[in-house]
């Protein structure tokens, strides 16, 4: 499976939702972490590039807590935002 440009396309799905999924899950709980609306977080991790971060390192990020993953996005993003 080629990715282009980040782009999925349902014929590359191989039923295997665990990434989706594990995405999904950070923005809730980043979402309650922050005590900010679903849209807020997930344009704030959108923006710092993190979405794309957690999918492509999946394989290690979930197997952490919640309490880590939070402090981990709050690094990320304080990261990416001093690049810009």
């Amino acid at each position: 499976m080629e990715k282009q440009d980040s782009i999925i396309y349902a014929s590359d799905y191989t039923g295997d939702d665990s990434i989706p999924v594990f995405i999904a899950f950070a923005i809730e709980q980043y979402k309650h972490y922050k005590g900010i609306s679903g849209e807020e977080a997930m344009e704030i991790l959108s923006d710092a590039g993190v979405l794309e971060h957690l999918a492509e390192f999946y394989d290690i990020m979930h197997q952490h807590g919640a309490k880590w993953l939070m402090e981990e996005l709050d690094e990320m993003i304080k990261h990416n935002s001093c690049k810009k």
